[in-house]
């Protein structure tokens, strides 16, 4: 391959992952056109992005970004993936489909999140967080229970100082009502 166009893959490589924080790194295995395929188009469906990339090249891509620590230690060639709502749910797809029989041989290598290199023990520790949209339905159920109970305090406090000020008022009004009819 010639540098003209080593340096063409290099650059288009760059702009595809110019505002990609987080990806995983895998290998394909032994898997066929067919296969990698559908591989392909499942991930599609989740908005992941896989590509083949030749090490040397990705290495020299990356050079001085967060991603870079995501080619240490590889060789030969591999894939990576990105995209999808987090990384969370990177990890989480990339994950259930090492188990699907018709993939048999693709496996996570690592990765980079926020700038570290991920091991492949670390994808899968990673794939066991709760995604983007669950922590905000955890953090949202949790808010709104404070408040539940903030609001049931006030009022039941509020509620009580309420009663009291009705029963002296109508305390006042008796006494009131009872000096004005005896003269």
């Amino acid at each position: 391959m010639s540098k003209a166009i080593k340096d063409m893959l290099v650059d288009d490589l760059k702009g595809r992952l110019h505002d990609v924080g987080d990806l995983i790194v895998v290998s394909l295995g032994k898997l066929d056109a067919q296969k990698t395929t559908q591989l392909r188009q499942t991930l599609r469906k989740k908005r992941i992005n896989l590509q083949l990339v030749k090490n040397s090249l990705a290495r020299r891509a990356m050079s001085g970004t967060s991603l870079a620590p995501a080619f240490e230690q590889s060789a030969g060639m591999l894939a990576i993936a990105w995209g999808g709502e987090d990384v969370v749910d990177l990890a989480k797809e990339l994950d259930r489909l090492q188990g699907i029989k018709d993939y048999e041989g693709f496996e996570c290598r690592g990765g980079a999140l926020d700038g570290s290199r991920l091991e492949a023990a670390d994808v899968k520790r990673v794939a066991k967080w709760p995604t983007r949209s669950e922590q905000l339905s955890i953090l949202s159920g949790q808010i709104s229970g404070l408040a539940g109970t903030l609001s049931g305090q006030i009022l039941s406090a509020g509620g009580a100082l309420a009663s009291q000020i009705q029963s002296r008022v109508e305390d006042l009004e008796k006494a009131e009502g009872g000096e004005s009819a005896g003269p």
